[in-house]
């Protein structure tokens, strides 16, 4: 690595750093998960599909509440990975109701991994889920009144 492309990763470091600390509080997260060595590729970060996988588990408890019973996942309107997620990293998801219609519901979630022993908090990704209330026969059903 150059000293310049060294200076640029410091500087993009502590860019979202300081991103980081001027987010607003948030709810309790809705998952809280450490990544393995098996989930780690070949550049030393924690691959995009099983960041995926466990904000579609953190939507899936916040729809499950929202529909009081089953529901799918249905689109991935908006997905944006702003930083990596690295082995020792802990990832707290944290997932909200965005919007509501008759039978589906947009939830969006947020990343953040707590990294350096708890002394730094970097946003590493975010989108809105859509998911789907299912009745018995698994097919589209209207929301309770909420």
């Amino acid at each position: 690595m150059t000293r310049q492309s060294k200076t640029l990763s410091r500087m993009k470091q502590t860019e979202m750093t300081e991103t980081i600390r001027n987010l607003p509080k948030r709810a309790d997260p809705i998952l809280r998960v450490v990544p393995g060595p098996a989930d780690i590729n070949a550049n030393g970060h924690i691959f995009g599909g099983w960041v995926l996988g466990v904000m579609d588990q953190a939507g899936g408890i916040v729809a499950g509440r929202v529909s009081q019973g089953p529901c799918a996942t249905v689109a991935i309107e908006k997905m944006e990975f702003i930083a990596p997620i690295l082995l020792r990293d802990i990832i707290s998801v944290y997932a909200s109701l965005e919007r509501r219609g008759r039978t589906s519901m947009g939830i969006r979630i947020e990343v953040i991994a707590t990294r350096a022993r708890g002394q730094q908090e970097v946003k590493v990704t975010e989108g809105l889920f859509t998911f789907v209330a299912l009745d018995e026969e698994h097919k589209p059903r209207a929301l309770p009144a909420g």
